[in-house]
């Protein structure tokens, strides 16, 4: 049921795209996260770094940000989770968003949502470089090695460089 609700919703966004009188960026960047629990697991790293790629409509005040990110290592697989924010803002923008986990072959039981602040700066005639911060949120993950109920709430830290378009 979640998996149909967040396709209706990413489908949603995307067919708003041209209705949204806004500047078109696409860009790559480079994220370290690290999960605010600590997890007591033999070979689970707590902290990584993830690369993406973004595609963002980005108006006077209103934006969206449609992401794919890889994570190599993510508490122990491998793991791409496409991603669309809202947010709302200029050079200095707060937004709001909701992914999903695709990792050793399958989607997730649940999304994530997330909490995004950021910095977009200008650095040269359509060069933007977005520096941000990241909460994920969700209830519980069960791992593939067994464990059980490990909250994965994580705080990213992230830099991209965009082109607008």
């Amino acid at each position: 049921m979640m998996k149909r609700l967040l396709l209706l919703l990413s489908l949603s966004l995307i067919s708003a795209l041209p209705a949204l009188r806004a500047e078109s960026r696409i860009g790559a960047g480079l994220n370290y996260w690290t999960a605010l629990d600590s997890i007591d697991i033999d070979n689970i790293d707590e902290s990584g770094f993830s690369y993406f790629i973004s595609f963002q409509k980005r108006g006077e005040l209103l934006g969206l940000d449609l992401l794919l990110e890889g994570t190599p290592d993510r508490f122990g697989d491998s793991a791409w989770a496409p991603q669309a924010y809202l947010l709302l803002g200029k050079a200095l923008y707060a937004g709001a968003g909701v992914g999903i986990v695709y990792s050793d072959g399958d989607f997730a039981d649940e999304p994530f949502f997330a909490l995004k602040a950021g910095l977009d700066l200008e650095i040269l005639p359509r060069f933007f470089l977005d520096l941000s911060a990241n909460y994920r949120f969700r209830d519980k993950a069960d791992l593939n090695n067994g464990a059980n109920n490990i909250d994965t709430d994580t705080v990213f830290l992230g830099a991209a460089l965009r082109l607008q378009l």
